[in-house]
Protein backbone atom coordinates (compact mmCIF):
# COMPACT_ATOMS: atom_id res chain seq x y z
CA UNK A 1 0.00 0.00 0.00
CA UNK A 2 1.32 3.45 -0.98
CA UNK A 3 0.06 6.76 0.41
CA UNK A 4 0.08 10.00 -1.58
CA UNK A 5 -0.60 13.37 0.01
CA UNK A 6 -1.95 15.84 -2.54
CA UNK A 7 -1.73 19.56 -1.87
CA UNK A 8 -4.77 19.87 -4.14
CA UNK A 9 -6.75 17.14 -5.90
CA UNK A 10 -9.67 17.10 -8.30
CA UNK A 11 -12.41 14.94 -6.73
CA UNK A 12 -16.00 14.27 -7.87
CA UNK A 13 -17.25 17.23 -5.82
CA UNK A 14 -14.54 19.62 -7.04
CA UNK A 15 -10.99 20.61 -6.11
CA UNK A 16 -10.06 19.88 -2.49
CA UNK A 17 -6.92 20.62 -0.45
CA UNK A 18 -5.00 18.21 1.77
CA UNK A 19 -6.12 14.97 0.14
CA UNK A 20 -4.56 11.67 1.24
CA UNK A 21 -4.87 8.91 -1.34
CA UNK A 22 -4.09 5.29 -0.51
CA UNK A 23 -3.44 3.01 -3.46
CA UNK A 24 -2.40 -0.52 -4.25
CA UNK A 25 -2.57 -0.74 -8.02
CA UNK A 26 -5.90 1.11 -7.81
CA UNK A 27 -7.14 3.71 -5.33
CA UNK A 28 -8.39 2.08 -2.14
CA UNK A 29 -9.11 5.08 0.09
CA UNK A 30 -9.39 8.87 -0.03
CA UNK A 31 -9.31 10.99 3.12
CA UNK A 32 -8.46 14.54 4.16
CA UNK A 33 -5.53 15.62 6.35
CA UNK A 34 -4.06 19.09 6.67
CA UNK A 35 -0.40 18.03 6.63
CA UNK A 36 1.31 15.09 4.91
CA UNK A 37 1.71 12.14 7.32
CA UNK A 38 5.03 10.36 7.74
CA UNK A 39 5.86 8.07 4.84
CA UNK A 40 3.38 9.64 2.42
CA UNK A 41 4.62 10.80 -0.98
CA UNK A 42 3.94 14.51 -1.33
CA UNK A 43 2.43 15.68 -4.62
CA UNK A 44 2.33 19.40 -5.30
CA UNK A 45 0.19 21.27 -7.81
CA UNK A 46 -3.19 19.89 -8.85
CA UNK A 47 -3.53 16.09 -8.93
CA UNK A 48 -6.05 14.66 -11.41
CA UNK A 49 -7.55 11.18 -11.60
CA UNK A 50 -5.91 8.88 -14.14
CA UNK A 51 -7.30 9.16 -17.67
CA UNK A 52 -9.12 6.41 -19.56
CA UNK A 53 -8.07 6.11 -23.21
CA UNK A 54 -11.24 4.45 -24.48
CA UNK A 55 -10.10 3.52 -28.00
CA UNK A 56 -6.65 2.29 -28.95
CA UNK A 57 -5.10 0.28 -31.77
CA UNK A 58 -1.65 -0.23 -30.25
CA UNK A 59 0.07 -1.33 -33.45
CA UNK A 60 -1.08 1.78 -35.34
CA UNK A 61 1.51 3.69 -33.30
CA UNK A 62 4.12 2.45 -35.76
CA UNK A 63 2.37 4.45 -38.51
CA UNK A 64 2.74 7.78 -36.73
CA UNK A 65 3.90 10.39 -39.24
CA UNK A 66 3.15 8.15 -42.23
CA UNK A 67 -0.50 9.02 -42.80
CA UNK A 68 -0.07 11.48 -45.63
CA UNK A 69 1.90 9.34 -48.06
CA UNK A 70 0.23 8.56 -51.41
CA UNK A 71 -2.44 11.22 -51.01
CA UNK A 72 -3.22 10.67 -47.36
CA UNK A 73 -6.80 9.41 -47.19
CA UNK A 74 -8.31 6.87 -44.81
CA UNK A 75 -8.22 4.28 -47.60
CA UNK A 76 -4.55 4.77 -48.55
CA UNK A 77 -3.66 4.73 -44.85
CA UNK A 78 -5.53 1.43 -44.48
CA UNK A 79 -3.31 -0.19 -47.10
CA UNK A 80 -0.23 0.79 -45.08
CA UNK A 81 -1.90 -0.51 -41.94
CA UNK A 82 -2.45 -3.92 -43.55
CA UNK A 83 1.23 -4.13 -44.50
CA UNK A 84 2.20 -3.35 -40.92
CA UNK A 85 -0.25 -5.87 -39.45
CA UNK A 86 1.24 -8.61 -41.62
CA UNK A 87 4.58 -8.21 -39.80
CA UNK A 88 3.23 -8.74 -36.29
CA UNK A 89 3.62 -11.86 -34.18
CA UNK A 90 3.08 -12.18 -30.40
CA UNK A 91 6.66 -11.25 -29.49
CA UNK A 92 6.78 -8.22 -31.77
CA UNK A 93 3.34 -7.14 -30.64
CA UNK A 94 4.37 -7.38 -27.00
CA UNK A 95 7.40 -5.12 -27.57
CA UNK A 96 5.46 -2.59 -29.63
CA UNK A 97 2.45 -2.44 -27.30
CA UNK A 98 4.64 -2.19 -24.19
CA UNK A 99 6.16 0.99 -25.60
CA UNK A 100 2.75 2.42 -26.53
CA UNK A 101 1.27 1.71 -23.10
CA UNK A 102 4.35 3.13 -21.38
CA UNK A 103 3.81 6.33 -23.38
CA UNK A 104 0.21 6.32 -22.16
CA UNK A 105 1.29 5.89 -18.55
CA UNK A 106 3.69 8.84 -18.92
CA UNK A 107 0.75 10.91 -20.26
CA UNK A 108 -1.42 10.11 -17.25
CA UNK A 109 -3.47 7.30 -18.79
CA UNK A 110 -4.18 4.54 -16.29
CA UNK A 111 -6.69 2.46 -18.28
CA UNK A 112 -6.96 1.68 -21.99
CA UNK A 113 -9.69 0.20 -24.16
CA UNK A 114 -7.74 -1.82 -26.75
CA UNK A 115 -9.77 -2.53 -29.91
CA UNK A 116 -8.01 -5.77 -30.82
CA UNK A 117 -8.47 -7.56 -34.12
CA UNK A 118 -5.03 -8.94 -35.10
CA UNK A 119 -5.87 -12.39 -33.74
CA UNK A 120 -4.14 -15.07 -35.84
CA UNK A 121 -0.96 -15.66 -37.90
CA UNK A 122 -0.58 -13.73 -41.13
CA UNK A 123 -2.46 -15.45 -43.95
CA UNK A 124 -4.73 -17.32 -41.57
CA UNK A 125 -3.96 -20.42 -39.53
CA UNK A 126 -3.93 -20.48 -35.74
CA UNK A 127 -1.44 -20.08 -32.93
CA UNK A 128 -1.24 -22.93 -30.40
CA UNK A 129 -2.92 -20.50 -28.04
CA UNK A 130 -5.73 -18.91 -30.12
CA UNK A 131 -5.57 -15.77 -27.95
CA UNK A 132 -1.77 -15.38 -28.02
CA UNK A 133 -1.93 -11.93 -29.60
CA UNK A 134 -4.46 -10.70 -27.04
CA UNK A 135 -2.34 -12.16 -24.24
CA UNK A 136 0.61 -10.13 -25.55
CA UNK A 137 -1.47 -6.97 -25.16
CA UNK A 138 -2.54 -7.92 -21.65
CA UNK A 139 1.09 -8.54 -20.70
CA UNK A 140 2.20 -5.26 -22.27
CA UNK A 141 -0.35 -3.33 -20.21
CA UNK A 142 0.76 -5.08 -17.02
CA UNK A 143 4.41 -4.32 -17.80
CA UNK A 144 3.59 -0.63 -18.35
CA UNK A 145 1.51 -0.46 -15.16
CA UNK A 146 -1.88 0.34 -16.69
CA UNK A 147 -5.18 -1.53 -16.75
CA UNK A 148 -6.66 -2.78 -20.02
CA UNK A 149 -10.09 -3.65 -21.33
CA UNK A 150 -9.28 -6.00 -24.21
CA UNK A 151 -12.08 -5.39 -26.71
CA UNK A 152 -11.85 -8.61 -28.72
CA UNK A 153 -13.14 -7.87 -32.22
CA UNK A 154 -15.39 -9.99 -34.42
CA UNK A 155 -14.27 -9.51 -38.03
CA UNK A 156 -15.87 -11.72 -40.70
CA UNK A 157 -16.00 -9.91 -44.05
CA UNK A 158 -13.86 -7.67 -46.23
CA UNK A 159 -16.78 -5.32 -46.78
CA UNK A 160 -20.54 -5.58 -47.18
CA UNK A 161 -21.09 -8.54 -49.49
CA UNK A 162 -17.33 -8.89 -49.96
CA UNK A 163 -15.17 -11.84 -48.85
CA UNK A 164 -12.06 -11.34 -46.77
CA UNK A 165 -8.98 -10.20 -48.65
CA UNK A 166 -5.77 -12.19 -48.01
CA UNK A 167 -4.40 -9.45 -45.74
CA UNK A 168 -7.59 -9.58 -43.64
CA UNK A 169 -7.56 -13.34 -43.03
CA UNK A 170 -5.65 -13.07 -39.75
CA UNK A 171 -8.34 -10.78 -38.32
CA UNK A 172 -11.10 -13.38 -38.66
CA UNK A 173 -12.19 -16.45 -36.70
CA UNK A 174 -14.24 -17.61 -39.69
CA UNK A 175 -17.67 -17.34 -38.09
CA UNK A 176 -19.47 -15.54 -35.30
CA UNK A 177 -19.75 -18.84 -33.41
CA UNK A 178 -15.99 -19.46 -33.63
CA UNK A 179 -15.30 -15.92 -32.40
CA UNK A 180 -17.76 -16.42 -29.54
CA UNK A 181 -16.12 -19.71 -28.56
CA UNK A 182 -12.69 -18.09 -28.47
CA UNK A 183 -13.66 -15.15 -26.28
CA UNK A 184 -15.67 -17.39 -23.97
CA UNK A 185 -12.38 -19.00 -22.89
CA UNK A 186 -10.89 -15.65 -21.83
CA UNK A 187 -11.07 -14.52 -18.21
CA UNK A 188 -10.90 -11.08 -16.68
CA UNK A 189 -8.28 -10.32 -14.04
CA UNK A 190 -7.62 -7.41 -11.70
CA UNK A 191 -5.70 -5.51 -14.38
CA UNK A 192 -7.28 -6.90 -17.57
CA UNK A 193 -11.00 -6.96 -18.35
CA UNK A 194 -12.38 -8.87 -21.34
CA UNK A 195 -14.72 -6.96 -23.63
CA UNK A 196 -16.15 -7.50 -27.10
CA UNK A 197 -16.35 -5.54 -30.32
CA UNK A 198 -18.02 -5.49 -33.71
CA UNK A 199 -15.38 -4.15 -36.05
CA UNK A 200 -17.98 -2.35 -38.19
CA UNK A 201 -21.08 -3.09 -40.22
CA UNK A 202 -18.64 -3.54 -43.12
CA UNK A 203 -16.90 -6.44 -41.39
CA UNK A 204 -19.82 -8.21 -39.66
CA UNK A 205 -22.76 -9.16 -41.91
CA UNK A 206 -26.31 -8.30 -40.91
CA UNK A 207 -27.28 -11.90 -40.09
CA UNK A 208 -24.30 -12.31 -37.74
CA UNK A 209 -24.84 -9.17 -35.68
CA UNK A 210 -27.43 -10.66 -33.25
CA UNK A 211 -25.10 -13.59 -32.50
CA UNK A 212 -22.25 -11.24 -31.66
CA UNK A 213 -24.51 -9.20 -29.37
CA UNK A 214 -25.67 -12.40 -27.66
CA UNK A 215 -22.12 -13.68 -27.16
CA UNK A 216 -20.96 -10.32 -25.80
CA UNK A 217 -23.44 -10.72 -22.94
CA UNK A 218 -22.82 -8.21 -20.18
CA UNK A 219 -19.31 -7.35 -21.44
CA UNK A 220 -18.55 -3.88 -22.80
CA UNK A 221 -19.31 -3.86 -26.54
CA UNK A 222 -17.60 -1.39 -28.89
CA UNK A 223 -18.11 -0.78 -32.62
CA UNK A 224 -16.65 1.50 -35.29
CA UNK A 225 -19.66 3.49 -36.50
CA UNK A 226 -20.10 5.73 -39.55
CA UNK A 227 -16.45 6.67 -39.74
CA UNK A 228 -16.66 7.23 -43.50
CA UNK A 229 -19.47 8.43 -45.80
CA UNK A 230 -18.65 5.46 -48.04
CA UNK A 231 -19.54 3.12 -45.16
CA UNK A 232 -22.93 4.81 -44.75
CA UNK A 233 -23.64 4.61 -48.47
CA UNK A 234 -22.66 0.94 -48.73
CA UNK A 235 -24.91 0.08 -45.78
CA UNK A 236 -27.82 2.05 -47.24
CA UNK A 237 -27.38 0.40 -50.64
CA UNK A 238 -27.18 -3.12 -49.20
CA UNK A 239 -29.72 -2.98 -46.38
CA UNK A 240 -31.78 0.17 -46.89
CA UNK A 241 -30.80 1.57 -43.48
CA UNK A 242 -27.93 3.48 -41.89
CA UNK A 243 -25.25 1.67 -39.85
CA UNK A 244 -26.80 2.97 -36.62
CA UNK A 245 -30.23 1.72 -37.68
CA UNK A 246 -28.72 -1.68 -38.56
CA UNK A 247 -27.11 -1.97 -35.12
CA UNK A 248 -30.36 -0.91 -33.45
CA UNK A 249 -32.22 -3.60 -35.39
CA UNK A 250 -29.73 -6.20 -34.10
CA UNK A 251 -30.07 -5.10 -30.47
CA UNK A 252 -26.49 -3.80 -30.40
CA UNK A 253 -27.29 -0.32 -29.08
CA UNK A 254 -27.41 -0.54 -25.29
CA UNK A 255 -25.87 1.33 -22.33
CA UNK A 256 -22.99 -1.20 -22.47
CA UNK A 257 -22.19 -0.21 -26.05
CA UNK A 258 -19.78 2.46 -27.25
CA UNK A 259 -19.93 3.73 -30.83
CA UNK A 260 -16.43 4.76 -31.88
CA UNK A 261 -16.03 7.81 -34.15
CA UNK A 262 -19.79 8.29 -34.81
CA UNK A 263 -18.73 10.85 -37.39
CA UNK A 264 -21.33 10.96 -40.16
CA UNK A 265 -24.66 10.59 -38.37
CA UNK A 266 -28.18 11.62 -39.33
CA UNK A 267 -30.57 13.20 -36.85
CA UNK A 268 -32.31 9.82 -36.54
CA UNK A 269 -28.98 8.10 -35.83
CA UNK A 270 -28.25 10.60 -33.05
CA UNK A 271 -31.63 9.97 -31.46
CA UNK A 272 -31.15 6.19 -31.65
CA UNK A 273 -27.80 6.35 -29.85
CA UNK A 274 -28.98 8.87 -27.28
CA UNK A 275 -32.24 7.06 -26.60
CA UNK A 276 -30.37 3.80 -25.96
CA UNK A 277 -27.85 5.58 -23.69
CA UNK A 278 -25.15 4.23 -25.97
CA UNK A 279 -21.75 5.85 -25.52
CA UNK A 280 -19.81 7.67 -28.24
CA UNK A 281 -16.02 7.70 -28.28
CA UNK A 282 -14.32 10.47 -30.23
CA UNK A 283 -10.67 10.31 -31.31
CA UNK A 284 -10.17 13.84 -32.66
CA UNK A 285 -6.45 13.80 -33.41
CA UNK A 286 -6.74 10.62 -35.47
CA UNK A 287 -10.01 11.68 -37.09
CA UNK A 288 -8.33 14.93 -38.15
CA UNK A 289 -5.14 13.17 -39.26
CA UNK A 290 -7.12 10.85 -41.55
CA UNK A 291 -9.39 13.69 -42.74
CA UNK A 292 -12.44 11.77 -41.54
CA UNK A 293 -14.15 14.70 -39.85
CA UNK A 294 -15.26 14.90 -36.22
CA UNK A 295 -18.75 13.83 -35.19
CA UNK A 296 -21.61 15.72 -33.50
CA UNK A 297 -20.56 15.37 -29.89
CA UNK A 298 -22.77 18.15 -28.51
CA UNK A 299 -25.87 16.80 -30.25
CA UNK A 300 -25.13 13.26 -29.05
CA UNK A 301 -24.61 14.41 -25.48
CA UNK A 302 -27.87 16.36 -25.52
CA UNK A 303 -29.66 13.30 -26.88
CA UNK A 304 -28.45 11.20 -23.94
CA UNK A 305 -25.23 9.57 -25.18
CA UNK A 306 -22.23 9.32 -22.87
CA UNK A 307 -19.02 10.76 -24.32
CA UNK A 308 -15.51 9.37 -24.04
CA UNK A 309 -12.18 10.02 -25.76
CA UNK A 310 -9.54 7.80 -27.33
CA UNK A 311 -6.19 8.22 -29.04
CA UNK A 312 -6.98 5.52 -31.67
CA UNK A 313 -3.98 5.52 -34.05
CA UNK A 314 -1.82 7.50 -31.59
CA UNK A 315 -1.06 10.51 -33.74
CA UNK A 316 -0.30 11.83 -30.28
CA UNK A 317 -0.99 10.28 -26.89
CA UNK A 318 -2.34 13.18 -24.90
CA UNK A 319 -5.88 13.16 -23.53
CA UNK A 320 -5.73 16.92 -22.99
CA UNK A 321 -5.02 17.28 -26.72
CA UNK A 322 -8.01 15.05 -27.56
CA UNK A 323 -10.32 17.09 -25.33
CA UNK A 324 -8.98 20.35 -26.71
CA UNK A 325 -9.41 19.20 -30.32
CA UNK A 326 -13.01 18.15 -29.69
CA UNK A 327 -13.79 21.48 -28.03
CA UNK A 328 -12.10 23.46 -30.80
CA UNK A 329 -14.14 21.59 -33.41
CA UNK A 330 -17.46 22.14 -31.65
CA UNK A 331 -17.10 25.81 -30.75
CA UNK A 332 -17.15 27.25 -34.29
CA UNK A 333 -20.39 25.39 -35.03
CA UNK A 334 -22.18 26.07 -31.73
CA UNK A 335 -25.24 28.31 -32.26
CA UNK A 336 -26.69 27.99 -28.76
CA UNK A 337 -24.77 31.06 -27.52
CA UNK A 338 -24.56 33.66 -30.32
CA UNK A 339 -22.02 36.44 -29.92
CA UNK A 340 -23.19 39.42 -27.86
CA UNK A 341 -21.78 41.94 -30.37
CA UNK A 342 -22.27 41.46 -34.09
CA UNK A 343 -19.49 42.93 -36.28
CA UNK A 344 -20.49 45.90 -38.39
CA UNK A 345 -20.27 45.43 -42.16
CA UNK A 346 -17.21 47.00 -43.76
CA UNK A 347 -17.88 49.86 -46.17
CA UNK A 348 -15.55 48.87 -49.01
CA UNK A 349 -16.29 52.12 -50.88
CA UNK A 350 -14.11 53.99 -48.37
CA UNK A 351 -11.22 51.69 -49.11
CA UNK A 352 -11.64 52.23 -52.86
CA UNK A 353 -11.61 56.02 -52.45
CA UNK A 354 -8.23 55.79 -50.75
Amino acid sequence: MTAFWCARAWLPDGVRSGVLVSASGTVTDVSFVEDPPAGAIRLGGLVLPGFADAHSHAFHRALRGRTHADGGTFWTWRTAMYRLAARLDPDRYLRLARGVYAEMAAAGVTCVGEFHYVHHPAGGGRYADPSAMGDALRQAAADAGIRITLLDVCYLAGGIGTPLAPEQQRFSDGSADAWAARISAQRSTAHARVGAAIHSVRAVPRDDLPRVVEAAGDRPLHVHLSEQPAENQACQDAYGVSPAELLHEAGALTPRTTAVHATHLSTKDIQLLGGARTGACFCPTTEADLADGIGPSTALHKAGARLTLGSDGHTVIDMFAEARALEMHERPFCTEHPPVMQPKPIDLSLARKR
